[in-house]
């Protein structure tokens, strides 16, 4: 039984974070709560850094997840500006990595998110090269693209995921000029295959983006410190002002590696290691949100989902389970995007080579329908694309396992929640 003299301490002041201090409250725990936040601002939410924020359609003050009193109204202990650099798991402390201070706890949640992946090329230190994953990061950006779209400048991005994606549509609403750089022969194929990543490079082609794919940066070229050119290892040199890394997160698993728990493989995105409690090979410690490798039954595989919903999720489900409550997380996969005037939601899991099937319903040249992966008759994943209130429905097709009629389901007449 938990009680007041117990003490749970979250590393990490992110969503998963903010969302499991707030659980545990509303679960009626009285004991001390510790969450440690390694920025210096409130726990935040990440989307808008590149969407409504990135775009000034959203005010700053709109990304955070509670009001500043909010976490002292709610008895939480929160450390803003704070990094933990050790876990003793034998006494049962974290460490403070400024001054040494000592933390003990009961239970122990990691939060610890992702980090951008840097470019390993020659000139990445110049002025001019960007990464986007925190609110400082959007910050600078966001006067960045205004300025490149007031002087006609150029933007290369490295990289077509959602990251590449979002940015090149709000730097091209800006004005500026832009280029992306992508190895793959789509933006987006590792999670839509060249099916369907053809639609958003259509998409970003009509509003004047320029892509580059099947090739890398190999060079930033600067002068003063300043960034002139990329170069790509095909010989081509791009102009460049500006240069925004956006070739995906690692999840940060230091803390967990030096404190001896288990972390997932390459294979499976790497993170630590949860079972379907989220808790780690330590069974006083849990890991949520982006740095958790958790195992999803449905799908038959290990996961780590970098998405706002499984932030969301999973760092409630991580303080149910916390608090003894007998928690299984097994949602299934969520994000949404937002692009010039496309809007989309993704639900399942269907990398390239997991299923047999595309199945479109609906008018992709209006880009107006939904697609459905299938494999052997049932759906593995859905996008829905300017079609609305339908991610309900998509979801019970995958959770439900049912053998779909293929023509039905691309039939826009019959109705989704038919065919579960």
């Amino acid at each position: 039984m938990v009680d007041a003299d117990q003490t749970f301490v979250i590393v990490g002041g992110g969503l998963a974070g903010a969302k499991a201090a707030e659980t545990l409250r509303a679960e009626g725990f009285s004991g001390r709560v510790i969450l440690i936040c390694d920025e210096r601002d409130h726990p935040y939410e990440r989307p808008p850094l590149s969407k409504g924020y990135l775009l000034g359609k959203e005010e700053r003050d709109s990304v955070f997840v509670h009001e500043p009193a909010w976490y002292a109204q709610h008895d939480i202990e929160l450390h803003l500006g704070q990094t933990v650099d050790r876990i003793d798991r034998a006494a049962k402390t974290v460490r403070f990595g400024d001054d040494g201070t000592l933390v003990r706890y009961d239970k122990l949640l990691l939060a610890t998110g992702a980090e951008p992946r840097r470019l390993d090329i020659p000139g990445t230190d110049l002025a001019g090269v960007h990464h986007l994953r925190r609110l400082a990061h959007a910050e600078r950006l966001k006067g960045v693209l205004a300025a490149l779209g007031r002087d006609n400048g150029h933007l290369v991005i490295a990289g077509a995921g959602w990251i590449g994606l979002e940015v090149a549509a709000a730097a091209r609403t800006y004005g500026a000029e832009v280029t992306v750089i992508e190895h793959g022969q789509t933006p987006l194929h590792s999670v839509l295959g060249p099916e369907l990543g053809n639609v958003f490079a259509q998409l970003h082609e009509e509003h004047g983006v320029r892509f580059r794919f099947g090739v890398r940066l190999t060079e930033i070229v600067g002068q003063d410190g300043m960034v002139l050119a990329a170069r790509t290892d095909d010989g081509e040199e791009h102009p460049a002002h500006d240069v925004l890394a956006a070739i995906g997160a690692a999840p940060r698993v230091g803390l967990a590696e030096a404190a001896g728990l288990e972390l997932a493989g390459r294979a499976s995105g790497g993170g630590i290691v949860v079972d379907e409690r989220l808790r780690t090979s330590d069974p006083d410690i849990y890991a949520a949100g982006d740095v958790a490798a958790f195992p999803h039954a449905l799908f038959d595989t290990t996961l780590r989902v970098e998405h706002w919903a499984n932030a969301l999720n999973g760092g409630p489900a991580a303080a149910r389970s916390m608090l003894g409550q007998d928690v299984t997380y097994d949602r299934v996969p969520y994000f949404f995007t937002d692009q010039y005037d496309l809007g989309m939601e993704y639900s399942g899991w269907a990398p390239p080579g997991s299923y047999d099937q595309v199945v479109i319903r609906g008018d992709v040249g209006k880009r107006e329908f939904i697609s459905f992966w299938v494999k052997e008759g049932r759906v593995l994943a859905g996008m829905n694309v300017n079609v609305w209130d339908v991610t309900e429905p998509i979801q019970k097709l995958i959770t439900s396992r049912a053998v779909v009629d293929t023509d039905a389901l691309a039939d826009p007449h019959v109705p989704l929640e038919s065919l579960a």
